[in-house]
């Protein structure tokens, strides 16, 4: 019989974990051991301190005056990071544990499956209208690198090995592989250079998604189609280290190139290992001689620069075709099998491994557009300045030419075109699908995505074989999303580019910066109704809409519980493709290992199958159910918009978070805010330091406030049941609901409470908790449970783990938070710098331990 899921957790995870760690506790070096010693006493200390309404100056107090008496200052001070540096190993070890036991936590041929679903198609004689839907629907995950976890590459490559030696029980190796962990170095001294994180990326597409993306296609080709000739891509992979650009001043044009030469040789290195194996076993005549002569052009490719390459896909396409004709026609179709499999990566990879999508800011495509007409006047009508919005557009839309980049003064404008240039060396080398995507961030207006059009048909482009992305980002601009796109969509030349381009558009929708700019509730509602209004106008004019969603990984920035979101979407919303981002830590722990990479792109393939196929749930919201959904996004709304504007609001942040360590971290290349103003100001916030500050505060304000004050609105005016049945019939509101349910469970006020007496944030602190106190209050009363996340045991008795594990690093955290406050009068620079450097070491440990957010 098997155990429940959480059951299964406590077993094969929570108990290792007691295990292992209790090994690495007893490791030969002397740092080690005296540290696994105390720490579980300072943990205790923690815990039974918090509970008592100690503060973590007192906590920390406590501990050195029972345990470590007569200590000096320094030898304090650094046991304190020998406890963050333990801390971090053991949240490494966590991880590891959690992978290894991945297959047995979660059912791999159960519900959301492909198994699954191919077995209910079969049991609903919907097995052709399964196969019709796999012909045109797909998934497409974007890696990116924004900076919410990185570990070293030396680090992931324990974890890979920990989880596989932990899961053969082989304890000698688990020891090494511990005792190896102990040594090596987590914290990067330098900032990594985009084409740096680009490889540490690039790491999963090489050892995890080349496997994962393979199997599942496979899987669908032998069980759905039953060798039946199948040609659409179920799963593509994006990618945007190196080719994102919006505020990070550190990609260069030699970078993009750099990282797609990186992106194609890395795939021909695994299509040459894969070969390498086939020639093993194919050592028949006429197979041999092929065989032979693709070995040696793929062994060539794999150093040769974006000028040199001759090499196509379609000539590795037909030298394995020809291949796999032999093998049938002349040799009883020995092994054609793996033949067969190489061909099906080689048509899901082909020379570019992931698509590289070059993003900019609206803001510096004017800016662009500005330094073309200082340089170039002749392009342009002379009163082009004094033009009303339809004459600038029709001005942009008849704009061609051969902008040489250097022939421009300003600096930006001429990385800008250079970029554009740079797709189109790219697609020589890598093929069309190696960099074909180009986004324009903050996007709120159609000048905003005919001043990029325009742009692309500069650069000795007249009819680009590109798609052009806005990115609807604040609720004001998801306002105007589908005017935007209507009078796209009846520009004559935008009009013939979408003819060109397969009558397809992708619209990109902001999940974090929405969150920041409108709050929790409206942000979701806004992409909902924004995306029915832009399938409503798309499918008006004969456009079929692609949305690609910027999520991040905790619910505040669109994560969470990611597939129910999808399957909880009803017919008003187009969805033959699901994009996605994925980023720092739902990379690895969503995608980390090949089972579970597979497992959640079978998530996600499925959330749109559902849908698609079965229609298990009408997830159409009534008209009364639309009516609640809009008020209570408008409550929160209101609510959020108040709190933003507190006067404390962003002094708060500034002085009683860890917002301005996170540039400190040097876990990502981009700068921590846009702008240079050395005054914060909230637009210039970055979405993940302003969630993750709140993170780190264990309050997690973005993922709940102005839930609770909504939902008390209904109840105070006797209309609880309103929203009672609104979660009870709608999928999308139970998703998000249930998503800020986990934000609400990852907080922890007892760690600031402190705060509660502060003159001057007192009163803003009570503000935040008691819309904690209330939002958990409302959501309880709505969902019917006894205690938050009651449907998700063992996701809830992870979360619980890692926050029992991090207790003490974020208690150290506060602790010099209060000590850099106290020691700002006194002017004591080098105290005041080490503890700033405690603060930035115990954020980097803290951020790698929220990978269960996702």
């Amino acid at each position: 019989m098997r155990l429940p899921k959480h059951e299964r957790f406590e077993t094969q995870v929570l108990s290792r974990y007691q295990i292992y760690n209790s090994i690495f506790m007893t490791l030969p070096f002397d740092t080690i051991t005296r540290t696994g010693v105390l720490l579980p006493l300072f943990s205790e200390i923690c815990q039974e301190g918090f509970e008592k309404g100690m503060n973590p100056s007192e906590i920390v107090k406590q501990f050195f005056d029972t345990y470590y008496q007569g200590r000096s200052k320094e030898e304090q001070t650094n046991l304190l990071f020998r406890f963050i540096q333990y801390i971090e190993r053991q949240v490494v070890l966590f991880d590891a544990i959690e992978d290894a036991a991945f297959t047995n936590i979660n059912n791999m041929d159960g519900r959301g499956t492909l198994r699954n679903v191919k077995e209910e198609a079969e049991d609903l004689n919907k097995k052709e209208e399964l196969k019709e839907y796999l012909k045109r629907f797909s998934v497409r995950t974007v890696l990116t690198a924004h900076p919410t976890q990185f570990y070293p590459g030396s680090v992931l490559g324990i974890i890979t090995d920990l989880a596989k030696a932990i899961a053969e029980n082989d304890l000698e190796l688990i020891k090494k592989l511990l005792a190896q962990l102990g040594k090596t170095p987590f914290f990067k001294k330098q900032k990594p250079t985009p084409f740096n994180e680009a490889v540490s990326l690039i790491w999963y597409l090489e050892n995890v998604f080349y496997h994962s993306v393979s199997a599942i296609n496979s899987y669908i080709r032998h069980n759905v189609f039953e060798g039946e000739d199948w040609k659409n891509p179920v799963i593509n992979l994006g990618f945007w280290p190196g080719g994102d650009r919006d505020g990070n001043p550190f990609v260069t044009t030699q970078i993009t190139l750099d990282v797609a030469d990186r992106l194609r040789t890395s795939v021909i290195k695994n299509y040459y290992r894969d070969l390498r194996h086939i020639r093993r076993r194919t050592t028949f005549k006429g197979v041999v001689e092929i065989s032979s002569a693709l070995e040696k052009e793929l062994y060539e490719h794999a150093f040769r620069p974006h000028s040199e390459v001759t090499l196509k896909a379609e000539d590795i396409l037909d030298k394995l075709g020809r291949m796999r004709d032999l093998l049938v026609n002349e040799h009883e179709g020995l092994f054609v099998d793996l033949v067969e499999e190489l061909i099906s990566k080689v048509r899901l990879f082909g020379m570019y491994f992931a698509s590289l999508d070059i993003r900019q800011d609206s803001r510096v495509h004017h800016s662009v557009m500005e330094a073309i007409m200082e340089t170039h006047p002749d392009l342009f009508p002379p009163n082009y300045s004094d033009l009303d919005e339809a004459g600038q557009i029709e001005a942009l839309s008849n704009l061609t030419g051969k902008i040489d980049p250097d022939s421009l003064s300003d600096k930006m404008a001429r990385k800008t075109l250079a970029s554009i240039y740079a797709m189109r060396v790219i697609q020589k080398s890598n093929g069309e699908l190696g960099c074909n995507r180009y986004i324009i961030s903050n996007n709120g207006s159609v000048i905003n995505v005919m001043e990029a059009f325009a742009m692309l048909r500069m650069s000795d482009w007249k009819e680009p074989t590109v798609d052009v992305i806005p990115l609807f980002e604040t609720v004001d601009d998801l306002g105007v999303a589908d005017q935007v796109m209507e009078t796209l969509y009846t520009n004559p030349e935008y009009k013939a580019h979408l003819e060109r381009r397969g009558q397809v558009q992708t619209i990109m929708l902001g999940f974090s910066d929405g969150t920041k700019d409108g709050g929790y509730l409206m942000a979701n509602w806004s992409i909902y109704t924004a995306k029915e209004r832009l399938t409503a106008i798309s499918r008006k004019y004969g456009i079929t809409a692609l949305f690609f969603d910027g999520r991040g990984g905790p619910p505040a920035r669109g994560g969470g519980k990611t597939h129910q979101f999808y399957a909880s979407l009803g017919d008003t919303i187009e969805q033959q493709e699901i994009q996605l981002t994925i980023q720092g830590q739902t990379i690895s722990s969503n995608f980390g290992t090949p089972d579970s990479c597979r497992y959640n792109l079978e998530q996600l393939l499925s959330s749109g199958i559902v849908g698609g196929v079965f229609n298990e749930e009408h997830n159409d919201l009534a008209p009364e159910d639309r009516e609640t959904m809009e008020h209570l996004a408008q409550l929160s709304y209101q609510a959020y918009q108040d709190f933003k504007g507190h006067a404390k609001f962003l002094p708060y942040l500034e002085r009683m978070s860890t917002l301005k360590y996170y540039a400190k971290t040097n876990i990502g290349s981009r700068p921590s805010k846009r702008g240079k103003d050395t005054e914060l100001v909230f637009s210039d916030l970055r979405a993940i330091p302003f969630v993750g500050s709140w993170s780190q505060l264990k309050q997690n304000v973005p993922g709940f406030y102005g839930v609770g004050l909504a939902i008390e609105s209904f109840e105070k005016e006797g209309k609880l049941q309103d929203v009672i049945d609104l979660y009870q019939r709608s999928s999308f509101f139970r998703t998000l609901l249930e998503n800020s349910m986990m934000s609400l469970t990852k907080s922890f006020f007892q760690l600031t409470a402190y705060m509660k007496d502060d003159p001057e944030f007192g009163e803003f602190w009570k503000m935040i908790h008691q819309e904690y106190e209330r939002s958990k209050a409302m959501l309880l009363k709505v969902s019917g449970y006894s205690e938050l996340m009651e449907d998700s045991r063992a996701m809830r008795a992870s979360i619980a783990v890692r926050e029992q594990i991090v207790l003490p690093l974020l208690t150290i955290q506060q602790f010099a938070l209060r000590s850099i406050e106290e020691l700002k009068s006194e002017a004591n620079a080098d105290e005041l710098r080490v503890y700033e450097q405690m603060v930035t070491r115990s954020l980097f440990g803290n951020i790698n331990a929220s990978r269960n957010s996702a």
